[in-house]
């Protein structure tokens, strides 16, 4: 998976928008259901696989690594960016995580913020 540019990613909301425009422009989604609360696969229709492949995409554009067991931790829009801006450093840990899950992601991720 090729990473794409990040320019101008500053803050945990700055990757929500990033997000939403690599689900709109690579799976066709309207921009108006990607919302906070969206959940990944039944309300915007995402595959295991797409969302597994959305996950290869981040982690190769903001040089981050999900450890196993990220889909089982996350389920909305706002936690994929809320997780992916903590393990880049851009955010506070989200409470919606496991502690087993923090301490895999902690080591995968040294950059991941307090």
């Amino acid at each position: 998976m090729l990473a794409r540019s990040t320019d101008g990613v500053t803050n945990w909301m700055h990757m929500f928008r990033w997000i939403v425009k690599a689900i709109r422009d690579d799976y066709g989604i309207e921009e108006s259901r990607l919302t906070r609360s969206a959940m990944l696969e039944t309300d915007l229709g995402l595959s295991i696989e797409q969302v597994e492949e959305l996950l290869e995409i981040i982690a190769a554009s903001f040089a981050v690594r999900f450890p196993p067991g990220t889909l089982d931790e996350v389920l909305r829009l706002e936690e994929l960016c809320m997780l992916a801006s903590w393990m880049k450093g851009l955010y506070k840990r989200p409470p919606f995580i496991s502690d087993g899950f923090e301490a895999a992601s902690r080591q995968l991720n040294p950059a991941a913020g307090a």
